[in-house]
């Protein structure tokens, strides 16, 4: 057993022995991708076989394909006739400065609208590039984020540890529980084949790691609901990420959606947000009044950087994080480049959805004891990483893909048919699918089956 799926398994309180890894071989990187790919999809099959046992007497037997974990951490989807957007802005990405790196993230319109206004309207990357070059990279980092933009200065894992947040982060456990917040009793609905069957689950995350958790309860049958603002959409990513969920959209700034938006909390039985931490508080939602809505409401949040610290409430993605905490730094020594080299997937965000998924399906459990309120985030699954970096990935690469890794079920998304790869994790007895095919947000109305 690695000590990065023993790191894992201690902060959910998971047995040390129960998981079969298959395959061999790992992406190329600095730092242990594959192990932690692994690692943390079987620990939630894990997850699951405990509550399992808790429910039936009997704890299945969970496999872990690493090979195929891997795969999962870019992109299960293979589409048939037809092409997914482009998962980047045309001008975000890493720019140097006089002084080093910096990343910017502009996805999002109005994220990239902070960067032009704090830079100037560029058309392309070469136009920015120019206006980049003249800034001192803390500095411009400092402007972004006062604007309400998103950008990470490029530092070393040394810098990190020296930093204010680095040192706030490296204090926090993988997954908090919080105390308090006794989850309701509940009977279970499910079985053996649908262990989440009748389970509600209200989504408010967005890109990439709330979606991976709650496509993942999907997939054992829980009713997902996911609320997006109006304005909100995230086109290059939501083939990959609704798949199995129905996605609404409510203003909770609105009087009448608010109302709608606390019909909806107050009947979930668990919780999934990745808003910053103190954007729910903002809008009215403290978790005080969370639980008054919804008493015994499971929650499980995620955040970007941490939940305590100065940058606790910074807007961040897994980019950005990789920028900050020395991981693109690390792999620019790594692979002897002349700029920064983040992991070869965004696996911060896949990882930390599939522990908020155990983190929900441990709370779920009748047996726990630890609450039913987890937080985790972006920054500390990168220090797991890093601090698990010393054991090294295989040496061996990855067996490459071919049509015996997709499934037989032909997808029929939205934008057009699609095949899924196989799924990594196997739990005997439990097999994983979706009802529903991926859609676009905004797709259903705002209320439960």
């Amino acid at each position: 057993m690695s000590p990065l799926l023993a790191s894992i398994q201690a902060a959910l309180d998971l047995p040390p022995s129960n998981l079969n890894e298959q395959g061999e071989g790992a992406l190329p990187s600095a730092f242990a991708v594959s192990d932690l790919a692994s690692a943390s999809i079987g620990a939630a099959g894990q997850a699951l076989a405990e509550l399992l046992h808790s429910h039936t007497g009997r704890r299945p037997v969970v496999s872990v394909d690493r090979r195929l974990a891997s795969f999962w951490f870019a992109s299960s989807l293979r589409p048939q006739g037809w092409n997914p957007p482009a998962l980047w802005d045309p001008i975000a990405g890493d720019y140097a400065t006089r002084d080093g790196w910096i990343r910017l993230h502009t996805n999002a319109p109005h994220h990239r609208a902070v960067a032009e206004h704090v830079l100037g309207a560029a058309s392309d990357r070469a136009s920015m590039a120019t206006r980049v070059a003249g800034w001192n990279a803390l500095e411009l980092e400092q402007a972004m984020v006062e604007q309400g933009g998103c950008a990470a200065q490029m530092r070393s894992w040394a810098q990190w540890q020296a930093h204010s947040q680095g040192q706030a982060v490296a204090g926090e456990p993988l997954v908090h529980w919080l105390p308090g917040g006794e989850p309701r009793g509940k009977a279970w609905s499910g079985c053996s084949e649908r262990p989440l069957a009748g389970l509600k689950v209200l989504d408010l995350t967005r890109v990439l790691a709330g979606p991976v958790a709650s496509r993942l309860l999907a997939g054992l049958g829980a009713d997902v609901l996911r609320i997006d603002p109006p304005w909100w959409n995230e086109p290059a990513v939501e083939p990959e990420m609704t798949l199995g969920k129905r996605c609404a959209r409510l203003d909770l700034h609105d009087r009448q959606d608010r109302a709608t938006f606390e019909g909806l909390l107050a009947q979930a039985d668990l919780l999934l947000h990745g808003y910053r931490g103190d954007a729910l508080d903002g809008l009215g939602y403290d978790s005080e009044q969370r639980q008054r809505l919804a008493p015994g409401l499971i929650e499980v949040s995620l955040n970007a950087y941490g939940w305590s610290g100065p940058w606790r409430n910074r807007r961040g993605f897994d980019s950005l994080v990789q920028m900050s905490s020395g991981i693109a730094e690390a792999g620019m020594a790594w692979k002897a480049a002349q700029r920064p080299t983040p992991l070869p997937v965004q696996a911060l965000d896949h990882a930390t959805g599939y522990l908020m998924a155990a983190s929900a399906l441990r709370a779920l459990d009748p047996s726990w004891r630890h609450g039913g309120q987890a937080r985790l985030s972006l920054a500390r699954t990168a220090q797991l990483l890093v601090e698990h970096s010393g054991q090294g990935p295989a040496t061996s690469g990855l067996r490459g893909e071919d049509q015996d890794d997709q499934g037989l079920v032909l997808e029929q998304t939205a934008w057009g048919p699609a095949h899924r790869l196989r799924v990594p994790l196997q739990i005997s007895g439990t097999p994983i699918q979706w009802d529903c095919p991926a859609g676009p947000l905004g797709a259903h109305r705002a209320r439960w089956w």
